[in-house]
């Protein structure tokens, strides 16, 4: 093999070996934290989204994701919410209307549901639409078993440590789309 091939190929080994870790940490820095302030504070979600048969809820800022959740739901979490006790997640575009920071379930965000065309369905059919539906913390008591499955009466449910932030970056009249 001539010695300029040997020479060429040292040279792109050595600038992969030094210049990919330090890409991976100027992207890595870049993307944790886009300003390069490290007092910066996140930016305010103006969107939720909570897909139920995926357990994941992301919060959006001016259509790019910032933060992503894993969620437990209502204990019978298939299918749109029909009436109250049904255990099922309501499934529509609905916003932030109330925040409770002295929940039984550590911090809450609640969620307008019923709407006009829940309200209308659920008494088509003779039923009562419920209400009280949140996106909240844990169970003072027994959190860690109840974090294990689907355990909610059909709220959406998130670790305290996630809540306190998701109240952070959620303001009233948040709009939230929860799909199937």
């Amino acid at each position: 093999m001539p010695k300029e091939k040997i020479t060429l190929n040292r040279r792109l080994l050595l600038r992969r070996i030094f210049l990919f870790p330090v890409f991976t940490f100027s992207t890595f820095y870049f993307f944790s934290n886009s300003s390069g302030d490290t007092n910066t504070k996140p930016q305010k979600a103006d969107l939720i989204v909570v897909w139920k048969k995926r357990r994941k809820m992301v919060l959006f800022h001016q259509s790019i994701p910032i933060r992503e959740y894993s969620v437990k739901l209502g204990f019978n979490p298939i299918g749109h919410k029909i009436k109250e006790g049904d255990g099922r997640t309501p499934e529509g575009k609905y916003f932030i209307d109330r925040v409770n920071l002295n929940s039984k379930y550590h911090k809450s965000l609640g969620i307008s549901y019923p709407n006009k065309a829940d309200k209308e369905a659920s008494r088509e059919k003779g039923f009562d639409p419920g209400g009280d539906i949140f996106i909240h913390g844990g169970p003072r008591r027994n959190w860690l078993f109840n974090f294990f499955r689907d355990w909610t009466a059909g709220c959406i449910a998130v670790s305290d440590r996630e809540i306190d932030e998701i109240v952070s970056l959620v303001s009233m009249g948040t709009i939230i789309y929860i799909y199937e």
